[in-house]
C-alpha cells in the first residue's frame, strides 16, 4: 500500500513536492550526514549533505556550500535542518531511513521503529557508546516533531548475522555467549552495498573488503556473503582507528584500573577517543595530517595503520580458505593512493601487482594487466541501502 504524506516541514516556506521521498540519516557524535532520496529502489539521491563538528565549531556543508551554524548537539542539528526550506525535510517525505550501529543479537534485519524497538536499540546502546545514543536521540526528536511518519532502523551489525560459530564466538562460557557476548562485524551497510557492486570477474569469490575511515574495519566475503570480520563486540576492535585502538590485549584494562586507578569512565573515553592514530602520533587522527609529517611518531602510526591492514587481509583469507580480490573503500580507502600503494605492496606475495597510474586516478581497477589477484576502489553507498530498505518497508 502506498502511502500517501504531506510536507511537514516545519518553518518551511518552499512548496510540497509531488514526489514522495526517503530522508536517510548517519548520525555520530559529532556529525550528521544526510541524504533524501526519491521513493524507491537503486534511485539516485536528490540531495546529500553533512553536519559535521557538533557541539564545538559546527558547520553545515551541502550544495556544494559550507556555513558555520550553531548546533550543540545531533538533535538540535535536526531542528535546524528541519527549518530550513531548501533543507532535507522540505517536500513530501514518505518516510525516514536511520544507520543504527549495533543491533546486539536479535536485531539483524532492518525494522519499523516502535516504542518497543527503541527499547531494544537502548538495551544494547552500552556496546556502542559513540553511535548509539545520537542516533537514538535524533529518532526520537523527528517521531516527536514529523508524528506519523515512518521511520526505519537499518543496523550495521546485521550483514554480518550468518559467521559460522567459530568466528562468531569469544573463548567464553557458554552462558555469556547466550546473553549476547560474541562477534558482531561492523560497517555492515557498507559491506552489504559493496557486495551488491562487486565486479563480475570476483563477485562470487572470496573477497577482501577494507572499510578504511576514521572508523575503520575488514570483512572476508565468499559469494557477496560475510563469513568473518576484524570488528567484534564492538566497534572498539580489530584495526587502529583515528582515535580508538583497535585490538588491543584485555589484560591493558586490567592494568590500568588496578595499578593506575582508572575508572570505567576514564577507560572507555581513553579507548574510544585518545588512542589510535591520534594517541600514536601524539598529533592528529587525519592519516593526510599523519602522511605529510616528519614526525617519527606520526611515520610510526602510519607504519602501524598500514601493517595491521595487510596483517588482517592474511587473517582473512585464512577464515575464507583463499582469496581471489581485494576491494578498498571509505575515506582512507577511496582516497588514500599512499596507504593503498603500502598495503598492496605488503600483499605482494599473494599476487597482487599495482598499477601505479591507475591507482593514482583511483576508482575501479588498480593492479596491473599482469597481476595475479585484481585489487579495487569503490566508493561506497550507505545511505542508498538505507534508502533501499526503507522504501521496501514503508510500502508493505
Amino acid at each position: 500500500m502506498k502511502i500517501k504524506r504531506k510536507s511537514l516541514a516545519l518553518g518551511s516556506s518552499a512548496p510540497a513536492m509531488s514526489e514522495q521521498r526517503i530522508v536517510v540519516l548517519n548520525t555520530g557524535s559529532s556529525s550528521l550526514k544526510f541524504a533524501v532520496y526519491p521513493l524507491g529502489h537503486d534511485k539516485r539521491p536528490i540531495l546529500s549533505g553533512v553536519v559535521e563538528g557538533i557541539g564545538s565549531h559546527a558547520s553545515l556543508r551541502m550544495r556544494d556550500s559550507v556555513r558555520d551554524i550553531d548546533a550543540s548537539n545531533p538533535v538540535a542539528a535536526i531542528h535546524l535542518l528541519a527549518e530550513r526550506p531548501d533543507g532535507p525535510m522540505a517536500g513530501d517525505i514518505a518516510g525516514f531511513g536511520h544507520r543504527v550501529v549495533h543491533g546486539g543479537p536479535g536485531l539483524d534485519h532492518p525494522i519499523l521503529i516502535n516504542e518497543a524497538a527503541l527499547k531494544l536499540i537502548e538495551s544494547v546502546s552500552p556496546l556502542a557508546p559513540l553511535h548509539n545514543p545520537p542516533a537514538l536521540a535524533v529518532l526520537r526528536a523527528l517521531r516527536e516533531r514529523f508524528a506519523g511518519l515512518p521511520h526505519v532502523a537499518c543496523f550495521d551489525t546485521a550483514f554480518h548475522r550468518g559467521h559460522p560459530a567459530v568466528a562468531d564466538r569469544f573463548a567464553i562460557p557458554e552462558a555469556l555467549y547466550q546473553q549476547g557476548v560474541r562477534r558482531y562485524g561492523f560497517h555492515g551497510l557498507s559491506y552489504q552495498y559493496i557486495a551488491s557492486v562487486l565486479p563480475s570477474e570476483i563477485a562470487t569469490g572470496r573477497v577482501v573488503v577494507a572499510h578504511l575511515g576514521s572508523g575503520a574495519s575488514m570483512c572476508g566475503m565468499i559469494d557477496r556473503r560475510s563469513v568473518d570480520s576484524s570488528m567484534g563486540f564492538t566497534a572498539l576492535d580489530g584495526l587502529p582507528m583515528g582515535t580508538r585502538s583497535g585490538s588491543l590485549d584485555a589484560g591493558i584494562i586490567l592494568w590500568l584500573q588496578q595499578h593506575k586507578g582508572w575508572s570505567v569512565h576514564r577507560v572507555q573515553e581513553f579507548l574510544y577517543h585518545d588512542c589510535g592514530l591520534k594517541g600514536m602520533s601524539g598529533l592528529s587522527n587525519d592519516i593526510r595530517v599523519l602522511l605529510t609529517s616528519e614526525s617519527p611518531a606520526a611515520k610510526m602510526a602510519v607504519d602501524y595503520f598500514v601493517y595491521h591492514v595487510a596483517r588482517t587481509a592474511g587473517m582473512l583469507v585464512v577464515s575464507m580458505g583463499g582469496i581471489d580480490g581485494l576491494i578498498f573503500t571509505a575515506g582512507i580507502g577511496e582516497h588514500s593512493a599512499e596507504i593503498r600503494a603500502r598495503v598492496l605492496a605488503r600483499l605482494g606475495w599473494f599476487g597482487f601487482k599495482l598499477d601505479a597510474k591507475a591507482n593514482k586516478i583511483g576508482g575501479g581497477r588498480i593492479t596491473a594487466s599482469d597481476s595475479k589477484l585484481p585489487a579495487y576502489v569503490i566508493a561506497t553507498n550507505e545511505e542508498r541501502v538505507i534508502s533501499n530498505a526503507t522504501s521496501d518497508l514503508i510500502k508493505i
